[in-house]
């Protein structure tokens, strides 16, 4: 992805899960649906006669009667590779049955379906749903797709374009007679609090309508990405429901459907969907066959948490952090450097809502935009140009931004009895870089640093995982050579009223990158 958070998402002690709402394999059977269903009516007029008053609506049945038909059930067949297992592994007769040594009878093609939901968005048969519902997981292939309407009617549906940085797709199916159809809205206008309904196929169950409010727009679930960036309610949303849209009270398209958090995989009342101004534009292009585009930096990046904006003195939750620049990429090109802080981009803030990623892939390739950024303590401007985000494969083998290994990895030693200012500051002992130290270690003779020699797990740096081995290069954008120099460093912070200090290390065998450090 175009810029990725370095630092994984948060573990929440009580097991969320973010799931997407694709319904299992397993879910094969199939309800009726309701009888006498009404072509979907999509002039503003018909519209306007069936939406609820200001306040709580007194039912959502004439709302739901009209838009509910132009909503889809979708299913795919699929053919899937699993490894056979041999019942006879371990007795004489286990090559009998085409199994190899040790019980693997080798990989099998097996008949999979996956069940999720869409809707119509015109008369001649457009189709809009997520990528996932239509993509087959692993090494599987998509052999037919099936949409099932709210009538029973059945048609064969023919893939047009799908888009996995979005997790949108769009089919098309031929009728004898034009469909019903509904139209996209604009999700900016959403508010926190507005009603919405929900219509889908939730486990294969056939249409199904729930109903809640908006509990957040714009919610940024810490996934990483450029279309992190989601409308969040509280009506029941489970699996299956991916694709499906979400209404507002005018009957028009504000979101699809695409993602829960949830301890079990069933709906607790926290759902995600694509805002209609993220999809909207992206459909269209699909539709015509144009390629999606997206603007490209070539940074990797971390949000501005508590630490990083108290070791750099700054404000909190304004703006993201450089750990990387890819070499000869457009920040680079630029002069944007590692360990600076991005505040403004073509003059839009960079906030937790709006995220660096988001506003850089919706920038056009080629693009001149200029960047606001702090680099030690001092605001700046440069002006970049924007770049075409490469394909997956291509980011894989150049610039791998979730290449970093978990921070519980590391292996921290013992603590050892610690003295002086960097030891009770920091809780680590630090010690010169030697070129023998550094051969030791794998970096060149010339590398400039400090290196650990011991850290005490209960301290901020050893709860980062900082260990026997990682080199210390810079403190607070300042290079060391010596400890006294770290002391130094420590000491200005300390003095500037600082509770952090930002270090600069590489762990071994790995690439530098960017760590607060409380003091103590």
């Amino acid at each position: 992805m175009e810029e990725s958070e370095d630092v994984k998402p948060v573990r929440y002690a009580y097991g969320f899960t973010t799931a997407l709402l694709l319904g299992g394999a397993t879910l094969t059977l199939a309800t009726g649906y309701p009888a006498g269903a009404q072509v979907a009516q999509n002039e503003a007029s018909q519209i306007s006669k069936v939406v609820p008053r200001a306040g709580a609506p007194a039912s959502f049945a004439d709302l739901t009667q009209q838009l509910a038909p132009a909503v889809v059930n979708i299913s795919t067949r699929q053919r899937v590779q699993v490894q056979a297992n041999n019942p006879f592994a371990g007795t004489p007769f286990e090559g009998l049955f085409g199994g190899g040594p040790g019980g693997n009878g080798g990989p099998q093609t097996r008949e999979a379906q996956s069940l999720g939901s869409g809707f119509i968005i015109s008369a001649d048969g457009y189709v809009v749903t997520n990528n996932h519902v239509i993509t087959a997981d692993g090494k599987g292939e998509v052999e037919s797709i099936t949409i099932t309407m709210a009538d029973g009617d059945e048609y064969p549906a023919k893939l047009i374009g799908k888009d996995a940085a979005s997790d949108l797709a769009v089919l098309k199916i031929s009728a004898s007679k034009p469909l019903p159809f509904v139209k996209f809205g604009d999700s900016s206008n959403a508010r926190v609090g507005d009603w919405i309904i929900a219509i889908g196929n939730p486990f294969g169950l056939g249409g199904t309508v729930t109903s809640g409010i908006i509990s957040a727009v714009y919610r940024n679930t810490g996934a990483g990405g450029a279309y992190d960036r989601y409308l969040q309610t509280d009506a029941a949303i489970n699996r299956g429901n991916s694709g499906g849209p979400m209404f507002d009270m005018n009957g028009q398209v504000i979101g699809i459907n695409n993602a829960i958090f949830s301890p079990t995989g069933g709906s607790v009342g926290i759902g995600f969907a694509i805002p209609a101004e993220t999809a909207a534009p992206i459909v269209q292009k699909l539709i015509k066959g144009e390629a999606i585009e997206r603007g490209y930096l070539g940074v990797r990046i971390q949000p501005l948490n508590e630490d990083l904006a108290d070791s750099l003195g700054i404000e909190h939750n304004k703006g993201e952090f450089i750990q990387a620049v890819e070499p000869d990429g457009a920040a680079a090109k630029a002069g944007i450097q590692a360990g600076d802080v991005i505040l403004k981009v073509s003059g839009k803030e960079v906030t937790r809502d709006q995220t660096l990623s988001f506003l850089v892939a919706n920038i056009a390739p080629g693009s001149r935009v200029p960047v606001e950024l702090i680099r030690n303590g001092r605001r700046m401007t440069v002006s970049a140009t924007v770049a075409k985000r490469p394909s997956d494969e291509e980011l894989q083998q150049s610039f791998n931004p979730d290449n970093e290994q978990d921070s519980d990895a590391f292996n921290n030693p013992p603590a050892q009895q610690q003295q002086g200012l960097v030891e009770k500051s920091l809780g680590m002992s630090v010690a010169a870089l030697t070129p023998q130290i550094a051969r030791q270690l794998g970096v060149s003779d010339g590398t400039k640093g400090l290196v650990i020699v011991a850290v005490d797990p209960s301290s901020d740096a050893g709860q980062k995982g900082f260990a026997r081995g990682f080199i210390i290069l810079s403190a607070n954008g300042q290079d060391l050579n010596s400890k006294a120099e770290l002391e130094a460093a420590v000491k200005a912070a300390q003095a500037d009223g600082r509770s952090a200090i930002l270090l600069r290390v590489q762990p071994r065998g790995q690439s530098p990158i960017f760590v607060p450090v409380r003091l103590r």
